[in-house]
């Protein structure tokens, strides 16, 4: 069966990919076609800039996970080498999405280019018709399906998400993203100074090219190894208290829990942040302002 197809990155597969998704589903039903979403294994500026390094929304296993989730369709995953870098739009078209998928239909994101050395939107279409393709531009996530006058403003895209999540603004990249986001990683021993405080913390261990929010103090949902969930709040940062030089760390303490997470895998989901990370003057000091911060994460978590 031919193909209608789509090719993105999908880093986070936010708002703006679902849209761009469902229409791709309605596009392919209308023509008696299967719908394909074309993804690749590796960022393309890190094949294509030696010194790129990704830090991005989603690993690979998230990404496809959130796009099994939200796409009635297959997913195809193509190797990024620089020998795909060097192919043309027209070359890729040929080669790749005619010759090896098998494609009719092309839905090209409203502000999405392809192929070494680009083209016109007009180019783009022309070639198409060369190679037997129909190539149609999709429709932008309009302003009336956006939620608020501020996501009005800003489009919606990965590269926006990414920087209010390094600022520390995860309600504006949750709003983009359509759903929380998240850290996901194993739990490991750390120096158990919260333990002391009143305070035990998981300490977590990200995937490594996985974006880390701005340090500070936020409000969380913690997802459980057996699937529940109960809030928390989460402390990202250097820990200048404890350790004026220390390197940055994760760590989450789950309201009401007494358990042991040691070895195990929990997924952390991001409400709101309350402060920046601050320097206190004693222990007894950071005490005081962790009842604060619990206070304040409760408050949040009760309103969603």
């Amino acid at each position: 069966m031919a193909n209608a197809v789509t090719i993105g990155f999908f880093d986070g597969v936010h708002r703006g990919h679902r849209f761009l998704l469902k229409q791709l589903e309605r596009l392919a039903a209308a023509n008696g076609l299967s719908a394909v979403a074309v993804t690749f294994d590796r960022h393309p500026r890190a094949v294509v800039k030696a010194d790129f390094v990704p830090s991005l929304l989603t690993t690979q296993e998230e990404k496809l996970a959130l796009l099994a989730e939200t796409f009635n369709g297959e997913v195809v995953v193509l190797p990024f080498t620089q020998e795909l870098s060097l192919l043309t739009a027209k070359e890729f078209m040929q080669s790749v999405l005619r010759e090896k998928l098998n494609t009719d239909l092309l839905l090209m994101g409203y502000n999405h280019r392809f192929g070494h050395g680009g083209g016109t939107q007009e180019e783009y279409e022309a070639w198409g018709r060369e190679v037997g393709i129909k190539v149609m531009v999709a429709q932008a996530l309009s302003s009336e399906s956006q939620r608020s006058s501020a996501e009005r403003e800003a489009k919606v895209s990965s590269s926006r998400i990414r920087s209010l999540i390094s600022a520390g603004d995860v309600a504006g990249a949750n709003a983009m993203l359509g759903y929380p986001y998240f850290l996901t990683g194993e739990v490991t021993t750390g120096k158990q100074i919260g333990r002391q405080i009143g305070f035990p913390t998981a300490n977590l261990v990200p995937p490594k090219q996985k974006l880390l929010p701005g340090c500070g103090v936020y409000a969380v949902w913690v997802v459980m190894p057996d699937g529940t969930r109960r809030g928390g709040m989460l402390c990202i940062g250097h820990r200048p208290t404890i350790e004026p030089d220390g390197e940055i760390s994760v760590e989450v303490h789950v309201f009401d829990y007494t358990g042991n997470l040691y070895g195990e895998t929990i997924r952390i989901e991001l409400i709101g942040k309350l402060r920046e990370e601050q320097h206190f003057a004693s222990l007894d000091a950071l005490q005081q302002q962790l009842r604060r911060d619990a206070a304040s994460a409760k408050a949040l978590i009760e309103k969603m």
